[in-house]
């Protein structure tokens, strides 16, 4: 059992909470038994560490499955260890170190999808792991997210995301001219969510949304700008009926992505 908070290889999971030491070694901090479970499930060969704490793997013997059937090795350490390797506050037992796996744009309009999700300086790291995992439940193709977007691997993007960056293409570091560019090639309209568009009831009943569609989601404070605005082919906003000031990007983003999988399915 893993038992020193203090040696250098429990100190190595810790660094990858920032930044820097995500970039410097390509790898990332995984948490809790969700995440872990569909990383297991979906992507194990991503997986080069897991750790976990002997009370939590007898709540979740079914990771320890899971874990065997792919050959994962579970190590287990203390309380504390665990806690000085978490990113969390009060982690669940379970922590594992993956490795980065972006996918390239090219990549992702190669495919022929028909819903996109465009993320372009979202900077909250819970809304982007919300709107990817959003995007997920409702069958969009991938999620890209532009150089000025928060890091697809910040701890939080990953928490939020329920394990959903296993489950989709996820692309990072691209130009909104670029996806722009891709995305008008393989055939999909552009659709900005923001407040001074086209109602999204409208444009539902005017049959917008039936075709292949990327939707760009800007920032949590200031949206898009007007040279963002001018890359798209139309806006779109969701109306407020209630006495709320605002919404949620991430909510706002979630009910633009599932009116457009309703309108394709239908």
């Amino acid at each position: 059992m893993l038992d020193n908070p203090r040696s250098p290889r429990v100190r190595a999971v810790a660094k990858l909470a920032n930044r820097a030491a995500r970039s410097e070694t390509g790898l990332f901090l995984l948490e809790g038994p969700q995440s872990v479970s569909e990383a297991l499930n979906f992507r194990p060969e991503l997986v080069v560490e897991l750790f976990v704490t002997p009370t939590a793997l007898e709540r979740h013997p079914e990771i320890a499955q899971a874990a065997e059937e792919v050959g994962a090795d579970l190590e287990f350490v203390t309380e504390q260890v665990l806690d000085t390797m978490a990113d969390t506050v009060t982690p669940q037992g379970f922590i594992a170190v993956c490795r980065q796996f972006p996918t390239s744009v090219k990549d992702i309009f190669a495919g022929e999808p028909k819903l996109i999700a465009i993320l372009e300086e979202v900077r909250d790291p819970g809304n982007a792991g919300t709107i990817i995992r959003a995007a997920d439940a409702a069958g969009a193709d991938a999620v890209i997210l532009t150089g000025r977007s928060v890091d697809l691997y910040n701890p939080k993007v990953v928490r939020s995301s329920t394990g959903s960056i296993f489950h989709l293409p996820v692309a990072v570091s691209a130009t909104l001219s670029d996806v722009r560019e891709r995305a008008r090639f393989a055939g999909l309209q552009i659709f900005a969510a923001d407040v001074k568009g086209t109602d999204l009831l409208a444009a539902r009943t005017e049959g917008l949304l039936v075709a292949p569609t990327a939707w760009l989601f800007g920032n949590e404070a200031r949206g898009l700008t007007d040279e963002d605005l001018a890359l798209v082919d139309r806006s779109i906003s969701v109306p407020i009926y209630g006495h709320a000031e605002s919404m949620n990007l991430a909510t706002a983003a979630s009910v633009c992505l599932y009116e457009s999988a309703f309108a394709q399915r239908s």
